[in-house]
């Protein structure tokens, strides 16, 4: 398959832990897994949220995004490689893929065990907004500067 160079990144390969400089740890709960003993589809987007949470604390970004900025997701993207099951603890790696004018795209990838290979990937796309009209506005130029532009 030849990549596409309109499609994210996070489509184009899979993705290996040393592309990442941000994880988020969480503990899977028996409650994420489905009737096939594996974590169901809907909750790998709930690690992404968090893990896109805690890239934005940790880099003191949670601030910059936030006031009379909202930051609402408008798209997401999940593919799946391998499973994931509890007991297990997941390392959610984080990166910006790409800074619109009013949106940001981050490229998260699951890994488990410390294994270097994603178990699963996928992308996940946020809006700046104005809170007073929830229009777009353009994302915050201290944002941009944290991430070299």
């Amino acid at each position: 398959m030849t990549a596409n160079p309109e499609q994210p990144a996070a489509v184009q390969a899979r993705a290996q832990r040393d592309e990442f400089e941000f994880f988020e740890s969480i503990t899977l709960r028996y409650a994420d897994n489905d009737a096939n003993g594996h974590v169901n589809n809907a909750h790998y987007y709930s690690f992404f949220d968090t893990a896109v949470e805690g890239y934005l604390r940790d880099r003191g970004m949670r601030e910059v995004l936030a006031g009379e900025i909202s930051t609402p997701v408008v798209a997401s993207s999940c593919r799946y490689f391998e499973e994931i099951a509890y007991p297990a603890t997941i390392d959610v790696g984080v990166r910006v893929d790409r800074i619109g004018n009013t949106s940001i795209t981050y490229l998260v990838a699951i890994f488990v065990n410390q294994k270097t290979a994603a178990r699963a990937q996928g992308t996940f796309t946020t809006v700046a907004t104005a809170r007073t009209t929830g229009r777009p506005v353009d994302v915050p130029t201290a944002f941009r500067q944290a991430h070299g532009q």
